[in-house]
């Protein structure tokens, strides 16, 4: 274990600048992303956990706060799933209440779930 933790505090930085991220999506509740690790960062992956904040950015994933690890896609392991509640400020990492009111607000409107 104690290896394990040596690796998180050293990422790999030839393969962290690789690292690719997916445009934001949301659905009613929560905003996603996907962030692609290149595959030989991918292979220190643990194989059954989601992977603590502090063991993503020890690997070289930087994307603002209230981001949690929530699942793994297991064809692909190296693309980690990624999401926040509607209305997490990107600098603390809580939900706002009224940024909470504004992104469900256009996320009704842009999928036409409000009458006019």
């Amino acid at each position: 274990a104690i290896l394990e933790e040596t690796h998180w505090k050293k990422p790999l930085t030839m393969s962290a600048s690789r690292i690719e991220y997916s445009e934001k999506y949301a659905d009613d509740v929560n905003e996603y992303r996907h962030v692609i690790l290149p595959k030989e960062l991918a292979k220190t992956l643990p194989k059954s956990r989601l992977l603590t904040e502090a063991e993503w950015r020890g690997m070289g994933v930087q994307q603002s706060r209230g981001w949690q690890h929530y699942a793994i896609h297991r064809p692909e392991p190296h693309i980690l799933l990624f999401r926040r509640p509607l209305g997490t400020d990107p600098q603390s990492g809580r939900v706002d209440p009224e940024l909470e009111r504004a992104a469900r607000e256009e996320y009704k409107n842009q999928f036409g779930l409000v009458r006019k």
